[in-house]
């Protein structure tokens, strides 16, 4: 991590920092150009002791000199780029606890700060990513992300930057800003903020795994959920190099939606090349409980169902395809495995479906061919094999009633 505040440093710093037009002489060799003329330090001691400061190689001595003229002439014109270069300075060395604390002080000076929005934004999300105090951390990213948003409508050049340097500048911010708030957002279960924020970020650097998976994230979580999470998520995977987890976590959601993995391998190989869903691209859902059971019922005679089959088309089919397969079946002697979930002499109330079983509720109630003796009566949760005839069913809450019903084997 310190690899990359270093580079993120550098990238603010940049040539951004301005030399300033003092009351001596430039050194020999340090001719500023033409628009770094603008600032003028008056006071020969506080224009040396400047560029002292700024000439320092080593980050340690350039701190410590940039403190002692910041308390020494806590009004000079240069002092906001003074915190500045302090700020980077620090962030060059690693030192996070002094970055945010001269980030604060600038902020104190100018709320629209860009670079210390943004320093603050990058660090506050990164503390975040690595477990450090993750809610509270998150939460200000993203505070100071939109600030940083809103800051960059307002913002204008500084004196002493270039053009081609301060939309430079801009473009970096915006995609700190974008990605920190979008994380920010992730974080709270604010899900169309979070979409909103990420996927500004990902148009503008789409091989940035750290804003693409996210953006996955927020769409596939979001209820309901949106499928073009998919694509970002195959993006993901490839940008990422295979990583487990996320190529887990994105084949159990692709399976979930379309009912299979049919065509989850050339999802990841078009978004491995292509950082954007095409305009017409769609991933089919799976079936709805209603086509499913109307394919069924279209495709399969009713009297080879199972118990499961029957409650899928009686309860989800639409009505003239139920009334038809009850029509079928009514009157059927079917064996079948259920529990009991009560019994008395003459009646059992059992489960006889996986759903039925694991919500310990009855679906079927059966009334026996003869009254049961107490040796004969299951006790409830054993599991039963019954030969019964199809009599009728209610629809809510769904039951099918059976009469006749013998035992084939009871344990």
């Amino acid at each position: 991590m310190k690899k990359s505040l270093v580079i993120f440093a550098l990238a603010l710093a940049g040539t951004a920092f301005a030399q300033p037009q003092g009351a001596q002489p430039q050194p020999a060799g340090q001719a500023a150009a033409p628009q770094e003329q603008k600032k003028e330090i008056k006071n020969p001691a506080e224009y040396n002791a400047y560029i002292t400061a700024l000439n320092q190689q080593q980050p340690a001595a350039k701190a410590s000199a940039l403190e002692t003229f910041l308390q020494q002439y806590p009004n000079s014109v240069m002092k906001m780029d003074a915190m500045e270069l302090l700020m980077a300075t620090y962030q060059q060395a690693g030192d996070q606890a002094k970055v945010e604390d001269v980030a604060q002080r600038i902020l104190q000076a100018d709320a629209n700060n860009i670079r210390a929005l943004a320093l603050l934004s990058y660090l506050k999300r990164a503390s975040a990513e690595a477990g450090q105090n993750p809610q509270q951390n998150s939460q200000q990213a993203r505070q100071y992300g939109e600030k940083g948003l809103q800051a960059l409508q307002s913002s204008s050049k500084p004196e002493g930057m270039s053009d081609a340097d301060f939309d430079k500048l801009k473009q970096q911010t915006q995609v700190i800003f974008n990605g920190a708030a979008g994380f920010g957002a992730l974080q709270s279960k604010d899900y169309e903020a979070s979409q909103k924020f990420l996927l500004a970020a990902v148009n503008q650097q789409p091989d940035n795994l750290r804003n693409v998976y996210p953006l996955a994230l927020a769409y596939l979580e979001a209820t309901p959920m949106n499928p073009v999470g998919l694509w970002y998520v195959a993006r993901a995977i490839a940008l990422s190099k295979g990583n487990k987890q996320i190529t887990d976590y994105g084949h159990f959601r692709y399976v979930k939606y379309h009912g299979s993995e049919e065509g989850w391998p050339e999802l990841q190989q078009q978004a491995a090349s292509t950082p954007n869903p095409p305009q017409d691209w769609a991933v089919k859902p799976a079936p709805t409980p209603a086509e499913q059971a109307a394919a069924l019922a279209n495709s399969k005679d009713p009297k080879q169902m199972d118990l499961a089959e029957w409650t899928l088309v009686l309860t989800q089919a639409p009505q003239d395809v139920k009334d038809r397969v009850w029509q079928q079946i009514m009157g059927t002697k079917v064996p079948f495995a259920a529990r009991v979930i009560e019994a008395n002499k003459t009646t059992l109330m059992l489960a006889a479906t996986a759903d039925a079983i694991q919500a310990g509720k009855a679906d079927v109630t059966v009334t026996m061919a003869a009254p049961l003796t107490a040796a004969q009566t299951p006790k409830v949760g054993s599991d039963v094999q019954i030969l019964a005839e199809v009599d009728s069913y209610t629809p809510d809450p769904f039951m099918i009633s059976m009469k006749g019903g013998l035992f084939i084997k009871s344990h």
